[in-house]
């Protein structure tokens, strides 16, 4: 398996591995976001990586930036969507995508990455309930059980607040 950041070119089969993924009520919705997070023209990087079996994109994951809603400052990563298609589920895929994608925003010198989903899945990496709980995302949370945060390095930054995405995340249905 190879990983790499996606490209435009890629944005056909980012879709068709989330449309797969995901249950229908929502597939829909959640590989028009990972689309238009790749198709976003933003000053702080969004990280798009895609996982490639046999010349095959099998596996989505972005990180798009976050910031204090207070000061515009960014601070932080969200991870979000993660997808890995269903016949190459079960392989490391998604944990290779997640575990890349943290490399790589430690690196360049980001706080926090954020994420919203499985507690069991997340906890896996680092992810816990208590440090994420003292940020308030744009949007209520339909599952407040499903957010999660790491904190990557040990810069000390403020301990919370509300904060901001980019455009793409900012739809109430994806919270």
């Amino acid at each position: 398996m190879q990983i790499r950041e996606a490209t435009i070119d890629d944005a056909e089969n980012i879709k068709n591995v989330h449309l797969q993924s995901f249950d229908t009520s929502e597939a829909q919705m959640i590989s028009d976001f990972a689309v238009d997070l790749l198709n976003e023209n933003h000053p702080v990087k969004i990280i798009s990586l895609v996982a490639i079996e046999t010349n095959e994109i099998v596996g989505h994951t972005a990180f798009s930036p976050v910031f204090y809603e207070s000061t515009n400052e960014h601070f932080g990563y969200i991870l979000a969507p993660l997808a890995v298609s269903p016949k190459f589920q079960k392989n490391k895929i998604a944990s290779s995508l997640v575990k890349y994608g943290l490399d790589n925003i430690s690196n360049i010198g980001s706080y926090i990455v954020f994420v919203y989903g499985d507690p069991q899945y997340y906890s896996r990496f680092g992810f816990k309930t208590v440090l994420a709980q003292h940020f308030i995302p744009p949007y209520t949370l339909q599952y407040p059980e499903g957010w999660h945060a790491m904190k990557l390095n040990s810069t000390v930054f403020p301990e919370g607040g509300k904060f901001k995405c980019v455009n793409s995340l900012n739809d109430p249905r994806l919270w």
